[in-house]
């Protein structure tokens, strides 16, 4: 029987995806993982499995944060444009005071994975889904109480918001530049009228 664990899972397990996030996958060694985490071998490997397995688990908390922020926003009662553009001027905000330079940890993880990792591939497709589907929930019950600035197709205009999310952070890692991307927050606001 093994020694009982001696640390913060959840707080072992926020500072690894915190790694991952920052340098990538491949670049963030065993060993760096080890002393983010503050941890040693045997208790990485008894509690988290192989380096990839800790970052599908650091992928589903990464998720579950950003799922929650999205549906925090598009519960509000209040016109859904107010909650879609709350939600895209939070992202600006991040990437012009810095933290969000590094653009989004699935869309991080999309470009440096998933042509190669189908369980990668799998965890970021199933992230982006559950994204989608926030909006598409917001938007129809948006719709469905009389807000008017809904036009068109509620599916195409959730993955046309999901898509604005990833291309905004991808821009924001390169180009922080607040009118750059307020641009993209107005022109994608346009949908909404």
């Amino acid at each position: 029987m093994g020694r009982p664990i001696q640390f913060d899972k959840a707080q072992a397990l926020e500072r690894a995806m915190e790694a991952f996030w920052a340098r990538g996958f491949e670049a963030t060694s065993l060993d760096d993982l080890c002393e983010t985490m503050g941890i040693g071998r045997s208790s990485f490997y008894r509690t988290f499995g192989s380096k990839h397995d800790l970052l599908i688990a650091a992928l589903d908390r990464y998720d579950q944060r950003a799922f929650n922020m999205i549906t925090r926003e598009l519960i509000k009662p209040r016109p859904v444009r107010h909650s879609v553009a709350a939600i895209l001027n939070g992202f600006v905000d991040d990437m012009v005071a810095g933290p969000g330079r590094r653009g989004c940890l699935m869309g991080n993880c999309a470009a440096e994975l998933a042509p190669r990792d189908p369980v990668a591939s799998a965890r970021v497709k199933q992230s982006f889904a559950q994204v989608e589907r926030a909006f598409r929930e917001g938007l129809a019950r948006a719709m469905a109480a009389g807000d008017t600035s809904i036009a068109g197709d509620v599916d195409a205009l959730a993955r046309f918001l999901t898509s604005t999310v990833q291309g905004l952070r991808l821009i924001g890692k390169a180009n922080p530049d607040r009118d750059v991307l307020e641009d993209v927050v107005r022109v994608a606001l346009r949908c909404l009228r």
